[in-house]
């Protein structure tokens, strides 16, 4: 999770749309590993609904002053700068936001652990902003522009998601058909009860399923296309996917799937993320309705 913001989520944009200086001064050391970064969107009133957050970032001279609070923020702790999305403007929704780099050692900048009842390896934070101060030259590409080069950026976050979960499912799956077949009940393996092993093959195609979706998308953003709709569909299957593995899984090892540091019992627990960080659910599906032309008052 701390690796996939670091590659996926925080630096696409300013990779993309952030000026030499500012590629020189945090893309570059990130890379090497010497800088942790975060990416800051989703705020304590509303994730999934970008285009509400409050936090603003008024200019005063050459600087930005930033105030407002972050939430759910991944590396949040330990992180050396923040890809944070902010009000610059008091026009419409979609058109007055932008992408900033704050520095987090800036003065008037505070974070709060957040505990989660999973992904106990990544720490998550809420960072507070109180009048901090930024340079404007941190902006990332053109002012307003910021919820456009979001969007763009939550392309490469989904497809993470949906890419960075086919081999746990297919660890999730290799681990349970071993332990079914090494686990007897009434004289012979749990895994030669049909129900057993018909179960664990629906499950493996539908994780080969996923990987072709998963491809086709990669293939095609890598190629330079749109692919908010495929992205979203892999997205959305991934999260739904993680969690019907993962509780299918844990049934068949029974009560020791659910002790805490059974690897089922981990899944279980991290997976259910995946349908909520990176837009949730109801946010994929609406996106695919939209490109399929099927919400009200659509054709």
């Amino acid at each position: 999770m701390a690796i996939g913001v670091q590659t996926d989520m925080c630096t696409p944009a300013l990779a993309r749309f952030g000026s030499d200086a500012l590629r020189h001064e945090f893309l570059a050391p990130s890379i090497a590993g010497d800088m942790v970064g975060c990416v800051g969107v989703s705020e304590a009133g509303g994730g999934s609904d970008v285009a509400a957050l409050k936090t603003t970032a008024r200019k005063d001279g050459d600087d930005y002053l930033i105030n407002g609070s972050k939430m759910w923020i991944t590396n949040g702790m330990q992180a050396d700068w923040c890809c944070l999305l902010a009000n610059t403007s008091e026009g419409a929704a979609h058109k007055n936001k932008s992408l900033i780099v704050v520095p987090l050692n800036s003065p008037g900048v505070t974070r709060q652990k957040i505990e989660k009842i999973g992904m106990h390896s990544s720490d998550t934070a809420q960072l507070f902003f109180d009048n901090v101060r930024v340079p404007q030259k941190n902006l990332i590409g053109q002012e307003g522009m910021g919820f456009m080069l979001q969007m763009l950026q939550f392309q490469e976050e989904r497809l993470y998601g949906a890419a960075g979960s086919l081999r746990s499912l297919d660890r999730l799956i290799d681990q349970t058909i071993d332990y079914t077949r090494q686990r007897q009940t009434f004289g012979k393996p749990i895994l030669h009860n049909q129900v057993v092993h018909f179960r664990l093959a629906e499950l493996r195609t539908e994780v080969e399923a996923l990987r072709a979706l998963t491809y086709r998308a990669v293939e095609q953003y890598v190629g330079g296309k749109d692919v908010t709709r495929l992205a979203s569909m892999a997205k959305l299957k991934a999260g739904r996917l993680t969690r019907e593995v993962a509780d299918s899984c844990l049934q068949y090892w029974g009560g020791m799937g659910y002790t805490a540091d059974n690897p089922i019992a981990q899944s279980y627990r991290d997976g259910r993320l995946i349908s909520i960080g990176g837009g949730a659910d109801e946010i994929m599906l609406g996106i695919i309705c939209k490109f399929e032309g099927t919400l009200p008052g659509k054709s």
